[in-house]
């Protein structure tokens, strides 16, 4: 796996357009109201966020964020005091990303496209690293890792949003559910009695048929099309354990779960969440080189 497959993917595949459609035109009213919108359902949605943003104090200290999505926590942390940067490896969200800011008058040091393995700052640069939802989505974490702990100044923090291994969606809906209803679907649609042609489920039996079904099904291989879409080319689920595998120039301070979220399960909102939740939030400080 590559990063020009990753960078490839996301730029196709804007985070949020999925559930919004991108904006409606080109003019200034047309991407405020598309960020009010997507913000007003992200954060219904994901209600944790700017709680846990909160608790960052964030405040006068210089805050390098990797991968921007739409914009919405960087809007956030600048909000709550922050000198913010922001590096993305698509062209598109650094475009909206700046576009936001811009149209909120909201300052910011630097806004920039850029890969997490070759960060262009200088050693010692920041306070605080804040990526959320991201860093499972590179292959080469190790790498990502050792830059992120060079631009961080010695007493920094480094603040992840992963997805998590010990969690209800990937235990049970990815794990159980989403390939038990491939598994029957795939011999219905062999012999041409199921056709959803531009459907999620068209998606997998098309990726079954061309590797096969076996190999899809396996879990290695299952993970990366059920966390973002069956196109998406990676995606990693982690533990305490893997971070710190995965990490190995930092210590985890302090990690944490939030959003019951596992569709097709209707769970969003019962409640488990600290002990089932899809993401998992962990505050982490580099190692005496």
């Amino acid at each position: 796996m590559h990063e020009k497959q990753v960078q490839e993917f996301w730029s196709a595949h804007p985070c949020g357009d999925q559930l919004l459609g991108a904006p409606e035109g080109e003019a200034a009213e047309d991407y405020d109201a598309f960020f009010s919108r997507y913000d007003a359902g992200k954060y219904q949605l994901e209600s944790h966020i700017p709680r846990c943003l909160d608790s960052l104090h964030v405040a006068g200290r210089r805050v390098l964020e990797i991968g921007l999505g739409q914009g919405a926590e960087a809007e956030q942390l600048i909000r709550r005091g922050a000198t913010w940067t922001g590096v993305d490896l698509t062209e598109t969200a650094v475009t909206r990303t700046r576009t936001r800011l811009t149209l909120r008058g909201l300052p910011f040091e630097t806004l920039q496209q850029a890969s997490v393995l070759d960060l262009p700052f200088s050693d010692g640069s920041f306070d605080v690293v804040f990526s959320h939802g991201v860093l499972h989505h590179v292959p080469d974490i190790r790498r990502a890792q050792q830059e992120i702990r060079r631009v961080l100044r010695p007493g920094g923090e480094l603040v992840v949003m992963l997805y998590a291994r010990w969690s209800l969606n990937y235990l049970v809906a990815i794990g159980l559910v989403r390939r038990a209803a491939l598994l029957a679907a795939y011999p219905l649609a062999q012999l041409g009695l199921l056709s959803k042609p531009g459907t999620l489920l068209d998606a997998h039996l098309a990726s079954a048929r061309r590797i096969g079904l076996h190999r899809y099904l396996s879990m290695s291989t299952f993970i990366h099309a059920n966390t973002d879409g069956p196109s998406n080319p990676y995606s990693r689920v982690y533990d305490i354990r893997r971070i710190r595998e995965d990490f190995p120039d930092f210590t985890v301070r302090r990690a944490e779960k939030w959003f019951m979220h596992a569709p097709p399960l209707p769970v969003h909102g019962i409640g488990g969440e600290r002990a089932l939740g899809w993401h998992l939030w962990a505050r982490l400080t580099p190692r005496a080189l």
